[in-house]
């Protein structure tokens, strides 16, 4: 087969090339391998069954028996401890990198001295040297496998955290525990009992050598809206129309830096929030126990930015608590939006900027 020069500059059609393969099929069948590589090694993948003659051939089964020795692992590359050549992007030093939701089974001692397992979603997070390519995140997760099987509390979470910093070689780290925890709460008037469960994260934070602990709890109610109430109650006065001002369920989020000293418990926390808005939502309910929601809701209305200051005059009385924030969501039925307040106590979480989302996960899916 002759091939003019001028072909090479024109593009073949789907004949040409198939012609053109078929051409180069015969001659590598004949070929020696040594003639195939010198030609190029990718022409043996045209046949059937073979590769490049210069590259071993590789088994498709799993080697059971095969143990990993000391040589072995040393020899094994490891990118992500590698040298500070390797790192992509700006050389910059990164304040948080980790795992986020590790999950396993905690103990949690509660106020009654009894134990709670649940289980629990672990983020674990250190900073990283701008001249460092990154961590092996594997020993975060064995950290704290170390350190779980023992009965839960912030001494043990401090365990790990050593553990991090020396492991990983890095001056600050921090972890974050999320969980439901359940409580059992009595009706209002029925005398009946159900589990009411908070979701509730703890996190431990070191940074340049000084250790703070921060307690986060959810807390659900119905909020009334004052002027709702009142318009209600006017059409009722004014022309004798029936009419119900609205409520809705309502998500507060508790965030407070734990001052060393007595024990400040999940429960003692849930507590301060049922002081400061009682309309907490209920579990089990019996006709008597509506009507008892509904009186009480009456007696307490409240717009989001009482909420907000209703929970921060509780936890200004309590000495265990430090500074702290409160996020208030009233998710409104009579508005096709939210009502939101924000109010800090103290620096700790004060910011001028807010999470595009922090409103959003305020949602709470019974």
């Amino acid at each position: 087969m002759n091939i003019r020069p001028t072909d090479l500059e024109q593009s073949p059609d789907r004949d040409e090339a198939e012609a053109a393969l078929a051409v180069l099929r015969n001659w590598a069948q004949s070929a020696s391998p040594e003639e195939v590589a010198d030609l190029d090694p990718a022409v043996a993948r045209l046949l059937p069954g073979q590769g490049p003659s210069n590259y071993p051939p590789l088994s498709r089964d799993y080697p059971h028996d095969f143990k990993v020795d000391a040589a072995y692992k040393a020899s094994m590359p490891d990118l992500q401890n590698g040298p500070s050549s390797l790192i992509r992007g700006a050389r910059r030093q990164l304040q948080h990198v980790g795992i986020s939701n590790f999950r396993l089974p905690i103990s949690f001692h509660t106020r009654d001295n009894g134990d709670l397992t649940l289980e629990t979603s672990v983020t674990g997070t250190v900073s990283l040297d701008a001249d460092k390519k990154g961590i092996n995140m594997s020993r975060i997760m064995r950290s704290f496998y170390k350190h779980a099987q023992k009965t839960f509390s912030f001494e043990v979470i401090e365990a790990a955290l050593d553990d991090y910093i020396t492991d990983l070689d890095t001056i600050d780290a921090r972890i974050q525990m999320r969980f439901s925890y359940p409580m059992k709460v009595q009706s209002l008037r029925s005398g009946l009992e159900g589990f009411q469960y908070y979701d509730i994260a703890l996190e431990l934070v070191e940074r340049d050598g000084v250790r703070r602990k921060y307690m986060h709890i959810d807390y659900v109610y119905s909020s009334t809206c004052p002027c709702s109430l009142e318009l209600s109650e006017h059409a009722r006065q004014a022309r004798g129309q029936l009419a119900t001002p609205h409520s809705q369920r309502s998500v507060a989020r508790l965030s407070v830096e734990v001052v060393e000293g007595d024990v400040l418990w999940f429960e003692d926390l849930i507590d301060m929030a049922r002081v400061a808005v009682p309309t907490e939502t209920q579990v089990m309910v019996k006709r008597e126990d509506e009507q008892a929601f509904a009186e009480l809701n009456a007696a307490n209305p409240i717009f989001v930015e009482d909420a907000a200051r209703l929970f921060c005059e509780q936890l200004q009385k309590d000495s265990r608590v430090g500074d702290f924030r409160v996020v208030a969501s009233h998710q409104e039925s009579l508005h096709s939006h939210d009502a939101v307040s924000v109010l800090t106590e103290g620096e700790t979480f004060a910011s001028d900027s807010i999470d595009p989302k922090l409103f959003t996960t305020l949602f709470h899916v019974g």
